[in-house]
């Protein structure tokens, strides 16, 4: 996996939770979702500062939820307390196997599925709708293997994003490698060209075709 076309960019946050964005592409007030936060939000904050970005962060975790709480967050960033998936609802969230560890899924996890939460779900088209916001300038997606159904629910339905950030969750077991590449090319159909990949190959930026 390599990139498909070259632009100015930078990495932007912690080793842990950094993305790679195309800055100059952005206009000095970028709508961005930010979608799977955890404990480290290094991302959204560096590019609050480099940016006038207005940020609409988007977790159900509760440990995650508690951590926001404690933090001195920016004025333009809003916190929403509901995961985004391929459906309107409410669905089964599985904690990780190391209780010391944050990142839930919605995958089916049998090791820990006594453990398991219920956490309100919404699709990207439904949360924009309900925002008021027919367009993006940066999706940010790190959501534990639930990218695959919101790619396929923004590309049919036309969402309107300017660049999508994405960890991909092929080293899963039930995820496999040409999941990803079928979804890369799902993007590349609709539009979107790879302008970063980063060491472990697991976080891929894409940029829409002006």
């Amino acid at each position: 996996m390599a990139p498909q076309v070259t632009v100015p960019k930078a990495v932007l946050g912690t080793e842990y939770g950094g993305h790679c964005v195309a800055l100059e592409r952005l206009g000095p007030e970028p709508l961005v979702y930010s979608v799977g936060l955890g404990e480290d939000i290094s991302f959204d904050l560096e590019l609050m500062k480099r940016t006038r970005a207005e940020v609409h962060g988007f977790d159900p975790t509760p440990r995650s939820i508690a951590w926001l709480k404690t933090q001195e967050l920016p004025e333009r960033f809003t916190l929403h307390e509901i995961g985004l998936g391929g459906k309107d609802g409410e669905l089964r969230f599985n904690p990780p196997e190391n209780p010391a560890h944050i990142s839930h899924t919605l995958l089916e996890r049998p090791e820990t599925e006594e453990r398991s939460i219920t956490v309100p779900i919404r699709r990207i088209t439904t949360v924009m709708a309900e925002l008021g916001h027919d367009h993006l300038d940066v999706l940010k997606l790190d959501i534990e293997g639930s990218e695959y159904e919101v790619i396929e629910e923004l590309i049919a339905q036309s969402v309107s994003i300017d660049q999508i950030l994405i960890e991909f969750h092929h080293q899963f077991d039930s995820i496999p490698l040409s999941k990803t590449h079928a979804a890369i090319g799902q993007l590349n159909a609709a539009g979107y060209q790879v302008f970063h990949v980063s060491p472990s190959g697991h976080e891929v930026s894409f940029i829409r075709e002006a």
